[in-house]
């Protein structure tokens, strides 16, 4: 279920949060993502502890939320999918960096690429086997959310409606399924 079309929040600079299984329970990490290739992309080292549990269980979710406080909306991206370890493509990995810490990598705080920038050595693809996008949004905004939901199911019934015409148009019949008309 979609309450809106998640591409604008996966460009976004956002955290995410990874959340994995492991003998002890699960297990959640704040991650810097990127959404290519109908992918989400995260990035790690074999020091982490994450890789390992999705090497041992790929199953895995991600949360990623927006939250606009002077608007009072809060707009959710859940994913469910199998995460693949991979080995690290520093174009990718320079792509996704450059969202967070800006596109010029001699810019970036020396400490942070020092510390955790040169010992990444792995990359992580979830390609979803399940999304969802949300929105909550505060009282004051709720009766905008609602008249603009209510919008783009008028919208969808005209887009319909529109087609169905199109097709009488052009062969002279409704070719509708039975009790569609």
């Amino acid at each position: 279920m979609m309450d809106f079309d998640p591409a604008d929040m996966l460009t976004k600079p956002l955290l995410a949060y990874l959340a994995t299984g492991s003998q002890a329970g699960p297990r959640s990490s704040p991650v810097w993502f990127l959404w290519e290739e109908n992918a989400l992309w995260l990035i790690g080292s074999e020091e982490d502890s994450f890789p390992k549990r999705l090497r041992a269980e790929p199953r895995c979710a991600v949360s990623i939320v927006d939250f606009d406080v002077a608007r009072g909306i809060c707009r959710h991206v859940g994913i469910r999918g199998r995460a693949e370890v991979l080995s690290l493509d520093h174009f990718r990995l320079h792509r996704l960096l450059a969202r967070y810490l800006g596109p010029e990598p001699d810019k970036w705080n020396g400490w942070f690429r020092f510390n955790i920038v040169d010992i990444l050595d792995l990359m992580i693809r979830i390609v979803p086997e399940s999304m969802v996008g949300r929105v909550r949004s505060s009282p004051a905004e709720a009766p905008r959310l609602i008249a603009a939901r209510a919008l783009c199911g008028e919208l969808d019934r005209l887009l319909t409606a529109g087609q169905k015409l199109r097709t009488i148009m052009r062969t002279g019949t409704d070719a509708s399924p039975p009790g569609r008309a």
